[in-house]
């Protein structure tokens, strides 16, 4: 018999908590996000945060731990070999990657497959270099639009990603083009984690607005995960913002897209106001990572994090005695740090229940697996062979 009937694990997504042992390998000795954007702002407002024990996992200026914290937390250090969405998600639920992938950050794509995505598509391709998404637009989207071209680009992750203006290249088309990237990068010498539609409105410079009808075609799971096991053990496995496209729905039972990080809260928020489901809410938060890590915008991720903390009171009360909150990342972004890129870092994992008695520090883990296999212990899951991760379910009361 299941002690929790309801999960619900939220990413919020690159809100790291610095301080990954090998940090140095990957640029990032002394990145720390949530560190650096609390000094930055001299504090910030997370009353519900602090209160189940964020700050005392993780000390924040000006955000005193909480003397009897509620809930119990621990950090968690990525064991694969990477710093992106994928791999930070797929651990998440099990999945150790072993084998990095592809950036095309220094010199941009081949030219033996812009040739191709050229011919297939019918777009000359314009572009094909590592950017920002809003500078980018800037730079270039007049002349797609005009020229009827195609902006291709990259960034530090392993993406290729496609601009097109819903209103002149057309959202359908977008992604068929998409499509036939996610195709030609399946090969080996071009394997890149995701390809991502990048939709946007607008005529001319100053007026770009990319739009949440972005669509992610991530690679599938190098094997079966908590999901998979959890989906076939007869649990709904509900998804919130982008967490399906990261999996290409394998072992989602229900999907739902969000348009920014709060409306996936209230998304979260409406699928703990039913009472007709069992098993876990997989939640991703992404414009903490989107909208401010990656544009280097402290004072914005200060303003998502005091947000997001808002939603987390509201889903505070109305939670049941038998569900639970697990709230962790799935890398960092430190919005202090040089360049755009993802930040080598532990995470915070931080866990709720009405029916707690306690609260308090647990042992730290190797890995982001924990997550996925307190979900399936939960629920008596066995998890697949080969994945990652020890329970912490017996360490609560």
């Amino acid at each position: 018999m299941s002690r929790f009937r309801r999960i619900f694990v939220i990413v919020c997504d690159s809100m790291g908590m610095g301080g990954a042992p090998d940090a140095d390998k990957f640029g990032d000795l002394g990145s720390d996000t949530l560190g650096h954007i609390a000094e930055r702002m001299d504090g910030l407002s997370i009353p519900n945060f602090t209160k189940i024990g964020l700050a005392n996992l993780k000390p924040m200026q000006n955000c005193p731990p909480a003397a009897e914290p509620i809930g119990y937390y621990c950090a968690l250090t990525e064991r694969s070999a990477g710093k992106d969405t994928m791999t930070g998600h797929w651990e998440i639920m099990g999945l150790e990657t072993k084998k990095p992938f592809i950036t095309f950050s220094e010199h941009g794509f081949p030219p033996e497959l812009i040739r191709e995505l050229e011919e297939r598509c019918g777009k000359k391709i314009i572009g094909n270099k590592a950017a920002s998404g809003t500078e980018i637009l800037e730079e270039l989207a007049e002349q797609e639009i005009y020229e009827g071209k195609m902006i291709v680009y990259t960034s530090a992750d392993s993406v290729l990603q496609i601009c097109g203006n819903e209103e002149t290249f057309d959202l359908a088309n977008l992604y068929r083009c998409c499509e036939i990237a996610r195709e030609l990068t399946m090969r080996d010498e071009w394997r890149v984690g995701r390809v991502i539609a990048r939709p946007y409105v607008g005529k001319h410079k100053g007026e770009f607005k990319r739009t949440s009808n972005r669509h992610d075609y991530a690679l599938e799971p190098t094997g079966p995960t908590a999901l998979n096991a959890l989906k076939d053990g007869g649990l709904d496995v509900i998804s919130v913002g982008k967490i399906n496209d990261i999996f290409v729905g394998s072992g989602i039972t229900e999907a739902y897209h969000s348009d920014s990080s709060v409306h996936g809260m209230c998304q979260t928020i409406e699928q703990a106001q039913r009472t007709d489901w069992t098993g876990v809410c997989f939640t991703n938060l992404v414009d903490f990572d989107a909208l401010w890590g990656h544009r280097r915008n402290v004072e914005g991720y200060a303003r998502e994090i005091e947000k997001f903390d808002e939603k987390l009171g509201e889903l505070m009360q109305i939670m049941r005695d038998d569900d639970l909150i697990m709230i962790t990342a799935d890398h960092g972004n430190d919005p202090t740090w040089s360049g755009t890129d993802h930040t080598r870092e532990k995470v915070p994992l931080v866990m709720y229940s009405p029916s707690f008695r306690h609260g308090g520090a647990l042992p730290d883990q190797d890995t982001f697996g924990a997550v996925g296999a307190t979900c399936a212990d939960n629920f008596g899951i066995a998890m697949p062979e080969g994945t990652i991760g020890e329970s912490l379910l017996g360490l609560m009361e």
